[in-house]
């Protein structure tokens, strides 16, 4: 506890430095308020501050319910987030008046008594210029304006629920002439937990039906850390239906590692569930192990990975070389693996028999813009493969943007995703 409170203190006053600093900003931009109206936006401004670290401090320490904290914890991070967006500017002017300060200061010191009275002016001029620029200072605040306005509309705008069908046509230069044209449809992430309307889940799931799939694939994290958080949508992706099969997999949240469980016995149980969910559904959950696909006398094989990343901070459970056993034969191998970091780590080097791999996990960092071709998210810098198709020579990866959500209620630009494959000889 006093760990954690030192902690709290610590960033609580990094957090209170950059607000004074934007603080500056703030009242730069508005030069001609007279003094009462002043007032009113200091204590304004640090009074949103204030609510807005205690709603952390009440999330901490206090037993709230999961929605209460779930807004205060999102509230406290579009607040800050949006504020680094202006210290950049804020930056670049204090470099300013830094450079303005330099040059007054050597002028000063160079000048004789009679070219100090004759520079008294100029001085004055150069202090005049040293105050914060307005420019620079209303710039920064438009900037850390936008992300502020864009998460609050991606929040109200029940974006999170407005899936988006992508269609990707591939072609395999093995496949067998039995699979050619064969259709396979991803929805990864689903995180049920975070869920609360199970209308539009259901809609999203009816799209997906519409398609008719011969094959769908789950590349994993159905919850975000109980198995008790699927009881309300059991029988919702129960519906998930494909003649070849429904396969799925196990992503970094469903081990249950990111909540604290009153014994290991209650951890493992709370897993050995989330299998059983996965038989209910329908689902054949791929456990390091792998499956033939077989479309008459022609056969492909189908790969599930439990959980492996290139990150230490994930577990690391999948075990490819298991996986892959009795695969050998098989003229078309597709690997299930939650984690995009693991293609560059293992499977591009050590697996060049592993024609595409199937990912999810990154949601985009649900935020950013995708249009078209174009796309960009915060998530490519940590994620080189972050969203959409990867090749490499010859082996491909697609990476799944996620059905649901997880942390931060809403999506900016990176919508929730269904993805349609048609494989295709070529």
């Amino acid at each position: 506890m006093e760990n954690r409170i030192g902690t709290l203190l610590i960033v609580t006053a990094i957090l209170l430095i950059i607000d004074y600093y934007v603080f500056q900003a703030v009242k730069s931009s508005f030069p001609n308020q007279n003094e009462k109206k002043k007032k009113w936006l200091m204590r304004g401004y640090w009074f949103v501050v204030a609510i807005t670290i205690a709603g952390v401090f009440l999330g901490v320490f206090l037993s709230i319910g999961r929605l209460l904290r779930t807004v205060l914890f999102v509230w406290f991070f579009i607040h800050y987030f949006s504020k680094l967006f202006a210290v950049p500017f804020l930056l670049i002017d204090d470099f300013r008046r830094g450079i303005l300060w330099v040059a007054q200061a050597l002028r000063l010191r160079s000048a004789t008594v009679k070219e100090t009275i004759k520079s008294t002016d100029e001085v004055n001029a150069v202090k005049d210029g040293m105050s914060r620029s307005e420019f620079l200072s209303k710039t920064g605040l438009v900037m850390a304006g936008l992300p502020f306005v864009t998460m609050n509309y991606g929040m109200i705008s029940n974006n999170v629920y407005d899936y988006q069908i992508k269609r990707k046509t591939i072609y395999l230069p093995n496949l067998p002439k039995n699979f050619d044209g064969i259709k396979i449809g991803q929805i990864s992430d689903v995180h049920s937990g975070s869920f609360y309307n199970k209308t539009a889940v259901q809609g999203g799931i009816d799209m997906l039906n519409a398609e008719k799939c011969d094959v769908v694939f789950f590349t994993g994290d159905l919850v975000n850390d109980r198995t008790s958080e699927m009881k309300d949508y059991t029988n919702i992706f129960d519906k998930v239906k494909a003649p070849l099969g429904v396969f799925s997999i196990l992503g970094n949240h469903d081990y249950g590692d990111y909540v604290q469980w009153p014994s290991a016995a209650a951890k493992q149980k709370n897993l050995e569930d989330l299998y059983v969910v996965h038989k209910n559904l329908g689902w054949d959950l791929l456990r390091n192990e792998n499956r033939s696909l077989k479309i008459g006398n022609e056969e492909i094989a189908i790969i599930g990975v439990e959980n492996w990343g290139s990150s230490l901070r994930f577990p690391r459970k999948g075990d490819i070389e298991k996986a892959k056993i009795g695969t050998e034969e098989a003229p078309v191998k597709l690997l299930l693996s939650h984690d995009p970091s693991h293609w560059r780590a293992q499977i591009l080097p050590n697996h060049k028999d592993i024609d595409m791999m199937f990912a999810g996990h990154t949601h985009g960092m649900q935020f950013g813009i995708q249009f078209g071709d174009l796309q960009w998210s915060p998530a490519q810098y940590v994620y080189p493969e972050w969203s959409g198709l990867y090749e490499n020579k010859q082996q491909k990866l697609y990476v799944n943007v996620g059905y649901g959500f997880l942390g931060f209620p809403g999506r900016v630009g990176i919508l929730p995703e269904i993805t349609i494959f048609e494989l295709k000889r070529g």
